[in-house]
């Protein structure tokens, strides 16, 4: 397994949408290997492909006291309910912002034997659903601010995504 790259912006892998997983093969596996190894060494709760310059629906989520899991074309089947959230990102570093959330989501994909699965989240996991899959779409939570004078530096930790 290797540490990779996280990519801030600007760079433009970070604004486009993700191509789609046709096979889950061994380099697929190493990668979320690879992204999962990442995503500790920088202290997030979850990684999305495009962050590592690589531009595939491949997320990574790793929860405190849960396992680590990696999900392939996920998508966002249901959303309910509305929170504020505090968030920050591996790619927007030293920033964060607060915007809204689903309190619930519920998403589908696959794992890493391409087994398809859905998850139904609130809280923490459902705000990392949601953000990582926005970047699978090249959206950054910066873009839910209402302004940029919303996006604050930071001065205590939080947790980034």
């Amino acid at each position: 397994m290797a540490i990779l790259n996280v990519r801030t912006v600007p760079e433009p892998i970070l604004r486009q949408k993700s191509k789609r997983v046709r096979a889950i093969d061994g380099s697929l596996q190493k990668l979320a290997a690879d992204m999962i190894e990442t995503m500790h060494a920088a202290s997030g709760v979850g990684l999305a492909a495009p962050q590592v310059g690589v531009s595939r629906r491949v997320i990574v989520i790793g929860m405190p006291g849960e396992e680590d899991f990696a999900l392939i074309n996920p998508e966002v089947v249901r959303k309910s309910g509305e929170r504020t959230v505090t968030e920050g990102c591996l790619s927007v570093p030293g920033y964060f912002g607060e915007i809204k959330r689903a309190q619930r989501v519920t998403v589908k994909g696959k794992d890493l034997s391409g087994k398809e699965i859905r998850i139904k989240a609130d809280e923490l996991l459902a705000q990392a659903l949601e953000h990582e899959i926005d970047h699978l779409n090249g959206v950054l939570y910066i873009d839910y601010l209402e302004s940029q004078d919303m996006l604050h530096k930071v001065a205590h930790e939080v947790t980034p995504l």
